[in-house]
């Protein structure tokens, strides 16, 4: 799947979900290792556990983050 995110450094995210698990994240552009860690931490959780962990996490003076545009892309797809 493919999502746009807004309000943070990266321009795409990409993720696939399969039997309702997380897999696969790729964030394009934006902080390279911060990146690596939070797709190594949700490979293969939950979806509905990883939206509860990213959801709502801010960078700095920005009211989103990577974690919550990726948590948001993830929850477009629940519903």
């Amino acid at each position: 799947m493919h999502y746009k995110p807004t309000g943070i450094c990266a321009t795409d995210i990409d993720f696939d979900i399969r039997d309702g698990k997380v897999y696969d994240v790729v964030f394009t552009n934006g902080c390279d290792g911060n990146h690596k860690g939070i797709t190594a931490l949700i490979e293969g959780m939950p979806v509905e556990e990883a939206v509860n962990r990213l959801s709502g996490i801010t960078c700095g003076f920005r009211s989103t983050s990577c974690p919550d545009q990726l948590a948001r892309a993830l929850k477009e797809q629940l519903n």
